[in-house]
């Protein structure tokens, strides 16, 4: 690294929060570990000024940055290039809560902080962060925001985009824009906030952000039901719909496969249901308290089972027990990573179309790799699908990611547009897909994109190689 940007950058945010020698994979690699890259420096600077300071520096040697939260990231979009050359800014050190607001139902907090410390300061106030993945242990806020995540409660709360109303950020230039607004409604022009979340760090660096609660509710009651198929699970979903309303908050989806991956490497959990082809765990917010709401939830399933929707149910009596329910799917991921390295796909489609995409893609893909493993769970409620495949047992999971993903892809990806639907639904596109990004979206899109690009950040220097295709090709 140049010694003169090096002084700079100890100079902006310490000495001791720079880091170019020494152990730095918790920064350089990936929690999959498929990312192994190398960073000139692991730069952590402690407040916003500080960040500014770092981009401008970084600027003035036309240097790189990858923005960093908890890296929990599944497409590579949060480490370094194996070039040696990139600064890797951590945002961990920021983890304030600025301000809770009781009254406006709004949280601010700095881009480092937990998402499940932000969970706990809600509920401290008797209110509710209904933002909820399985890594909100160790997930960032800035980083849901880059990557516009998902989770478990889209279906009611949509994802973190819709739970935001306003961000800091410090662009390109070392500028700092505050649009830390907690308003509802405010229509002054382009909406810039909706450009920084789901970029992936590759057009400034979210800082801070004001997020939107809600009241928690009187009683939330968990329920995990058998389905033969998906043309059932998706009848269960509309009576679900019809008779819950708003508060039906989750809808998840798991395949028998998924769970068996789960007894196999977590023995410990309970199973509260005999195996099953597809488990649908359901979640149920209700306003009036827990006996109301156990009385709609029995009557929901006691329907689902007299029209032979479903053909067992249990409903947890207790909160150890619904939580025991969540580990199970917040478990398969785990799982999966304990059982090798495998394709990963994060895909949306139109609810109706899911049977129909897994019919054709499951006979595609058996056709393609005999022996191969299908790991199928998701979002149901909000038709997002984790599509994963595993390699056939005995044969390594590296090995086979490496000789098979291309094609593997190539038929996922295609039965996907062909029933309208998404290559990334949730996890973002990272470095990952970008060659997906140049196949398969519109070209009057990706042009959009790169001038959106090229405008705020003229010298490149964002998390580049991350989201988007090289201009021109």
């Amino acid at each position: 690294m140049d010694p003169a940007l090096l002084a700079r950058l100890r100079d902006a945010v310490g000495a001791d929060h720079v880091l170019t020698g020494g152990e730095l994979a918790a920064w350089e690699v990936d929690w999959r570990r498929r990312w192994h890259g190398k960073a000139a420096a692991v730069v952590r600077p402690g407040t916003t000024d500080e960040v500014a300071a770092v981009v401008r520096a970084c600027a003035t040697h036309r240097v790189a940055i990858v923005p960093q939260g908890g890296n929990t990231g599944m497409v590579g979009g949060g480490v370094p290039d194996a070039s040696g050359t990139q600064v890797l800014l951590s945002l961990q050190r920021m983890s304030r809560v600025r301000a809770l607001d009781v009254d406006n139902l709004t949280l601010t907090a700095e881009a480092g902080c937990v998402l499940q410390t932000l969970q706990e300061a809600a509920t401290a106030q008797g209110l509710r962060l209904p933002l909820s993945l399985a890594a909100e242990g160790s997930c960032t806020i800035g980083g849901n925001l880059a990557t516009n995540a998902g989770g478990t409660e889209v279906l009611r709360f949509g994802n973190a985009r819709q739970l935001c109303l306003g961000l800091e950020v410090v662009t390109p230039q070392g500028e700092v824009w505050d649009g830390l607004s907690g308003l509802r409604k405010d229509n002054t022009g382009y909406d810039l906030r909706d450009l920084f979340v789901g970029s992936e760090g590759t057009l400034g660096v979210i800082t801070a952000a004001t997020l939107a609660l809600v009241p928690r509710p009187a009683a939330t009651l968990t329920a995990l039901a058998a389905c033969a198929d998906l043309d059932a699970a998706l009848a269960l979903l509309r009576l679900a719909r019809a008779r819950l309303a708003s508060g039906l908050t989750g809808f998840e989806l798991m395949a028998r496969h998924a769970l068996e991956l789960v007894e196999t490497h977590f023995p410990e959990l309970p199973r509260p249901l005999p195996p099953t082809p597809w488990a649908v765990l359901l979640e149920f917010d209700d306003a009036q308290g827990e006996s109301t709401a156990r009385e709609r939830l029995e009557a929901l399933l006691a329907e689902a089972l007299e029209a032979g929707t479903i053909g067992d149910a249990a409903v947890a009596g207790s909160l150890a027990q619904a939580d025991a329910m969540w580990q199970l799917r917040e478990s398969i991921p785990l799982a999966q990573a304990r059982d090798g390295l495998n394709v990963k796909h994060d895909v949306a489609l139109p609810v109706s179309r899911i049977p129909a995409f897994c019919a054709a893609t499951e006979a595609a893909l058996r056709e393609a790799l005999p022996g191969a493993r299908l790991v199928v769970f998701g979002h149901l409620g909000d038709g997002n699908l984790h599509f994963n495949l595993q390699a056939p047992p005995g044969q390594e999971g590296a090995d086979f990611v490496a000789a098979r993903e291309a094609e593997v892809n190539r038929i996922v990806y295609d039965a996907v547009l062909a029933h309208g639907g998404s290559f990334s639904a949730e996890h973002g596109i990272g470095a990952l897909k970008v060659h997906e990004m140049a196949a398969r979206k519109p070209p009057v899109a990706l042009a959009l994109m790169q001038r959106i690009k090229a405008a705020l950040d003229p010298l490149g220097i964002m998390n580049p190689h991350r989201v988007l295709p090289p201009a021109g090709g």
